[in-house]
């Protein structure tokens, strides 16, 4: 499977903080349950990969449209 192939697989997300200190992604399926644990460092660049990618989904999604995409949308760069 990869990232651009569409899936019929549903999953449950949690995100929140562990009491050591530490932000957890939690995703369940109805066969696995997958703790996935991150120092905040590692969270916060996580958030920033995220919202780079909707910025990308975004300025495709208006490509495909035939619309400009808004600016400091384009190429996933981080808006100045």
């Amino acid at each position: 499977m990869g990232i651009d192939r569409e899936s019929d697989i549903a999953a449950s997300l949690q995100i929140g903080p562990t009491s050591l200190g530490m932000v957890r992604l939690y995703i369940e399926t109805d066969q696995v349950e997958l703790p996935l644990d991150f120092d905040p460092d590692e969270a916060e660049e996580i958030a920033e990969e995220f919202l780079a990618a909707a910025r990308r989904a975004r300025a495709m999604a208006a490509e495909g449209k035939g619309q400009a995409p808004k600016p400091g949308t384009g190429k996933g760069g981080k808006k100045r």
